[in-house]
């Protein structure tokens, strides 16, 4: 009679062309660590999109508690809240702003302001392409 043979080996599926999947041999890699940190005023409108789903699911009552439970005052919390009022595209664009290897944030929170102040989105984009072709 034939003894049955067994093997054990870590493998793992990597991207091949064509996106087909290639079985490979061995543990995966680890990570490449990101480079750079994330501008404040992309971390600062993820928050400010946090807090409206707090406040929308009910977990919150209304600005006052979160700015007591976040330890700031409520004009800070408003500020933060504000950056919701910048056109969709544009939030698109500061929450996907490149890593900073160094240095200043390229948008800061204080230009992010004026835009706000601007109700017509399409001056707030006018506002935005001037503050990007600056930096």
């Amino acid at each position: 009679m034939i003894k049955p043979i067994s093997m054990q080996a870590k493998v793992r599926f990597q991207a091949g062309r064509k996106g087909k999947k290639v079985l490979k041999i061995g543990a995966a890699p680890p990570p490449a660590p990101q480079r750079g940190r994330v501008p404040r005023v992309t971390r600062l409108l993820a928050l400010a999109h946090r807090f409206e789903t707090l406040i929308r699911d009910g977990v919150v009552r209304d600005y006052a508690d979160l700015a007591r439970l976040g330890h700031v005052t409520r004009a800070r919390l408003s500020q933060i809240m504000d950056l919701l009022l910048l056109a969709p595209d544009i939030q698109e664009q500061v929450l996907f702003l490149p890593a900073v290897e160094a240095g200043k944030d390229t948008v800061s929170e204080r230009q992010l302001r004026a835009i706000v102040k601007v109700e017509d989105w399409a001056k707030q984009r006018r506002v935005w392409h001037n503050i990007r072709s600056e930096s």
